[in-house]
């Protein structure tokens, strides 16, 4: 598969290896079945708004143990234990010595950040979350992350879990235009 029509639907693997000269770790194993994905970040559909709008979704950033770390509501940080479900998308870090050997520190310093404040769907939340542990590391060597680049990079980088869960990120946007558009047609035959 060529990279142009990789990067517009692509569907993780059970277990994927890896491997290319920016990543200092060498070869990270994902664990779908046990929702561990080492080095990277997360996503999940939100009930109903995702519903409506199925690009927002919630967001989370994993240690290189695989587990999750999501910012899930006022003064709360899960880990190990996503709010509203297991992840559909994720992105892969791309890692290197800089920022490789601090990782996990940097994810602990925003958890303990954000396990103190509180959460605002539309300014303070998920994506804040992860946006200030890539902003502590020098992500790519920038500064500023913020919120739009996490969802951003959700919208062009990530990788679908599975064909189930992208189905799962849709069917209920499906659902709603389908009871939209009957009660349109409805109308007009009415």
């Amino acid at each position: 598969m060529n990279k142009s029509s990789q990067d517009k639907i692509s569907f993780g693997q059970a277990s994927e290896t890896m491997g290319s000269p920016k990543l200092a770790m060498g070869k990270r194993k994902i664990d779908i079945a046990n929702s561990k994905y080492p080095y990277c970040m997360v996503w999940t559909p939100l009930p109903l708004i995702s519903w409506i709008l199925p690009m927002i979704g919630h967001t989370g950033i994993c240690g290189p143990d695989g587990v999750i770390h999501d910012f899930a509501g006022p003064y709360t940080i899960s880990i190990d234990d996503m709010a509203f479900g297991e992840p559909t998308k994720y992105i892969p870090l791309e890692l290197d010595d800089t920022n490789i050997d601090r990782y996990e520190e940097w994810i602990e310093i925003a958890d303990e950040k954000f396990s103190r404040m509180n959460h605002n769907l539309c300014c303070n939340n998920c994506h804040s979350h992860c946006a200030y542990a890539l902003d502590l590391m020098k992500y790519k060597g920038k500064t500023g992350w913020n919120m739009i680049d996490i969802w951003w990079m959700f919208m062009t980088k990530s990788k679908y879990v599975s064909f189930g869960r992208f189905i799962q990120c849709y069917i209920g946007f499906f659902i709603m235009l389908l009871i939209v558009l009957f009660f349109m047609f409805i109308a007009r035959v009415a």
